[in-house]
């Protein structure tokens, strides 16, 4: 009799799950990889500990201004401390072994980046790619950044920290790294297993926003996401209009990323290859095998003229000049008075 009601009992739920589907009841959906978002409450067991360095990505004044008690600063945005000056990774990985060790990150450290709001999320999530790509297997991003840690009810502060030198050595994962020379393979038709996700703007996709010498997008795009389309959404107390926020949420990736091929190749791209380390390390959470970020991305496949594009607009140089001599006169009459 126990055992008729158990399988009763497991009957009855295998149908409320079909019949919940039936009725379009979403079920919560879940990370695969769960343990690259950190929540405060780990971040607050483990900041302690010398085998964990928290990083502020915002820039120093806001760093001084008040940052997670223990967490150390770059000296100034992630995306810029971790770059060269054209934004783009570090052609010497040698750079980041002085870098990252003389911050006192070691190989066996596990680094969290945080972010103070949707402005400089991608900050934290450029310097989770980074180190992914050297090969780090203990990085991590702290979901909410720093307005999580506050609704946490934790305090900060602002007593800069250093910590001790550490010894690190990279050991390159180059599938992380997408090249140009591979996204124009995918362009002309050349590498057809592989999804290609631009993560702009859909102005940016149709080429009404340019911001490189041509507009438009790569042929062969798997699909079109603006990263703020993938985070949580809050509604706008004064224009009562929903906008993104600094968090991530598993329901929301799984329906921005949920119909492409987890076991695919699968590379994102966006301006700088700024936005789309956010689209990788959302692909990561999402148990994506093969996920890697361009780093070249539109300011350099826009610029190089002789690369195929789609929905091709040209930057107009005679509007700018235009708007560049009202913009003196402006400042002249400005500062006559």
């Amino acid at each position: 009799m126990n055992r008729l009601r158990t399988w009763q009992i497991y009957a009855v739920g295998i149908l409320s799950i079909f019949l919940l589907s039936g009725a379009g009841v979403t079920l919560a959906s879940s990370w695969t990889n769960p343990g690259l978002l950190i929540t405060p409450e780990t971040l607050k067991k483990n900041i302690v500990k010398d085998n964990w360095v928290v990083v502020d990505c915002r820039d120093l004044e806001a760093y001084a201004k008040g940052h997670i008690k223990g967490a150390i600063s770059l000296g100034k945005r992630c995306k810029k401390a971790l770059r060269d000056p054209t934004s783009r990774v570090f052609a010497d990985p040698k750079k980041y072994e002085k870098l990252l060790g003389k911050v006192g990150i070691g190989n066996d450290t596990h680094v969290v980046f945080y972010h103070g709001d949707i402005k400089t999320l991608t900050d934290a999530t450029v310097g989770f790619w980074i180190m992914e790509y050297l090969g780090h297997d203990k990085a991590h991003v702290l979901n909410g950044g720093i307005e999580a840690w506050r609704n946490a009810g934790n305090r900060l502060d602002n007593k800069p920290v250093r910590k001790s030198p550490k010894t690190f050595k990279v050991k390159l994962v180059p599938g992380r790294f997408s090249t140009t020379g591979e996204v124009v393979d995918i362009a002309q038709g050349n590498l057809k297993n592989i999804q290609l996700i631009d993560s702009r703007t859909k102005k940016e996709y149709d080429g009404k926003d340019i911001r490189a010498i041509r507009g438009g997008h790569i042929p062969n795009v798997t699909m079109i996401k603006s990263h703020v389309e993938t985070v949580l959404q809050k509604k706008d107390k004064k224009t009562g209009k929903m906008k993104p926020t600094g968090y991530l949420d598993a329901d929301q990736a799984h329906k921005a990323f949920g119909k492409l091929d987890k076991n695919k190749r699968t590379v994102a791209y966006c301006q700088t290859g700024t936005r789309s380390t956010l689209t990788y390390l959302q692909l990561r959470l999402l148990g994506f095998k093969d996920p890697a970020n361009w780093d070249d991305s539109w300011r350099v496949y826009g610029s190089s003229l002789m690369l195929p594009v789609e929905g091709e607009q040209w930057f107009n140089f005679a509007k700018m000049n235009k708007e560049m001599k009202k913009l003196k006169k402006k400042i002249k009459a400005l500062e006559k008075k």
